[in-house]
């Protein structure tokens, strides 16, 4: 990592050149194959690998809690296969392999805290995390995170066995980790990212979590059906292991330092971020922070859309099986759509709010607080509604794949402000917002079940009604105070102010 003065030499030497021009039309031709989008593609394999690691034991638990392959009837996977002598072989295989997969009795409100423990000790790492990533760089405090968390996901089949108070703090420490990356990585964005490309770059790199969430439900239950819910926490493990031996070759927290990129893509960026000040302090203005409205307003929106999703992403499984009665192979499908749809959504979302500030159709700040409304009160109802049409199971899935897409317009809104507001404070900023989130994460599961446990039929309809309510009230308060000017406080001058 370069030093301070290596890097304002280096934006002076640029500067001066006076051939920005230039080096934008350069860097509009290489479009999505330039450095700093191969950078955003890396940081969406990094989520990718992170959000499977959430997402697993979601889509494993039913079979955890109701496994039968110790029983001597065929699996259910292989009910409609043909009987031949190869069948019969692999069938006994496959048998072999579940009756090493264990079932568990976990209560609805068990599974619930097992769910929710994820993000128990999660409020304690973001800011530690986001403000060590943003003064030595996101490098090694994201790849470290990488590490520790696949690392854990091998060993929960491991934990599970042992206990469910063994598992619980696992995921605690594996919740941990997660936050380490999920935090760490925004800091690279400060000299990544020029304004102009904020949202896109932000949003490839976020629909990481989706296309994770995807695959994860898509080929989990399968793998629980077939060879058993243990390999889904080993083969994602795995995968998480290998991505950390592409990260700490190829980043590089400055584009000056980067071995690959071009001239005119350096001096592109540069020049671009020449006149916001992100270089970061080791102070901090905590007293103008906790003053700031716009600040709370995101702080506030964080903690309301998270709730919303930590209910979906833990609970859209059991929604699925429970409720449209599906086996846990059809469930996992069914569970993909909405997400692989929302990863799709989430890149034209950040295409498009860049696209209207580029051309100057929309002032920032409007661009925010409408991307935040869409992404808000449309999927609301959407899920309210879920309850009055689960006897249609055509019209369930397509509720629940529009409540996806359109939420995710919302990373391209409140969800991404705080780098407008603050740029020099990215990290520490990331960090307290992620708090907030782990926080929403840490109760909305442990109500969903409590509201389920308590009432089959019902529960589901408070779920929606509950998460709805909290989700409009973030929105409500976020348009009133939402605010996209570089703040006083984050300012040069106001650095030392405690």
């Amino acid at each position: 990592m370069s030093t301070e003065g290596d890097s304002k030499a280096t934006v002076r030497d640029i500067s001066n050149d006076g051939n920005l021009n230039m080096a934008q039309e350069v860097c509009s031709r290489k479009g999505f194959c330039s450095i700093r989008h191969g950078l955003a593609f890396i940081l969406q394999l990094c989520n990718f690998s992170i959000c499977t690691q959430q997402m697993n034991l979601s889509i494993a638990i039913p079979a955890m809690v109701n496994n039968t392959a110790a029983a001597p009837s065929k699996p259910n996977a292989s009910a409609e296969w043909p009987s031949t002598d190869s069948q019969d072989y692999w069938n006994e295989t496959l048998k072999q392999f579940k009756a090493m997969a264990p079932a568990y009795e976990w209560s609805p409100e068990i599974q619930g805290i097992i769910l929710s423990s994820l993000n128990y000790g999660s409020f304690l790492a973001p800011i530690p995390s986001g403000y060590v990533a943003g003064i030595f760089g996101a490098k090694y405090v994201v790849g470290a995170g990488l590490f520790i968390s696949s690392v854990l996901t091998l060993f929960i089949p491991l934990a599970a066995n042992a206990g469910v108070a063994l598992l619980i703090v696992l995921r605690i420490v594996q919740g941990i980790a997660q936050v380490m990356v999920l935090t760490g990585q925004y800091s690279i964005w400060v000299k990544w990212a020029p304004p102009l490309e904020r949202s896109q770059l932000t949003t490839i790199a976020g629909s990481g979590s989706m296309l994770g969430s995807f695959i994860v439900l898509l080929v989990g239950g399968l793998l629980s059906q077939t060879i058993g819910w243990p390999y889904v926490f080993y083969i994602f493990g795995g995968i998480g292991c290998a991505c950390c031996l592409l990260w700490f070759p190829l980043i590089y927290d400055d584009p000056v330092n980067h071995p690959f990129i071009s001239a005119g893509e350096k001096r592109y960026i540069v020049c671009s971020l020449a006149q916001q000040d992100c270089s970061p302090g080791w102070s901090l203005p905590i007293r103008a922070m906790i003053k700031s409205l716009p600040l709370w307003a995101i702080l506030v929106s964080y903690f309301c859309e998270y709730w919303l999703f930590y209910t979906i992403m833990a609970y859209t499984p059991t929604y699925i099986s429970s409720v449209l009665q599906a086996n846990l192979r059809d469930s996992g499908i069914l569970s993909a759509l909405p997400f692989v749809v929302g990863c799709i959504c989430i890149i034209l979302g950040g295409l498009l709010a860049d696209f209207l500030l580029s051309r100057k159709i929309l002032r920032l700040i409007t661009i925010r607080k409408l991307f935040t409304a869409i992404g808000v009160l449309f999927p609301s109802v959407i899920l309210v509604s879920l309850p009055w049409v689960r006897s249609s199971h055509s019209v369930t899935m397509t509720f629940l794949v529009l409540s996806s897409a359109i939420s995710s317009f919302c990373d391209s809104g409140a969800l991404v402000n705080f780098l407008d507001i603050a740029p020099r404070y990215t990290g520490f900023l990331k960090g307290l917002l992620q708090v907030f989130a782990h926080i929403a994460g840490a109760i909305s599961p442990t109500v969903a079940g409590f509201f389920i446990n308590q009432d089959s039929e019902f529960g589901w309809r408070n779920v929606f009604l509950l998460s709805a309510a909290v989700n409009i009230s973030g929105l409500a308060f976020y348009l009133i105070f939402g605010q996209a000017d570089v703040q006083d406080w984050a300012k040069e001058q106001t650095v030392t102010h405690l």
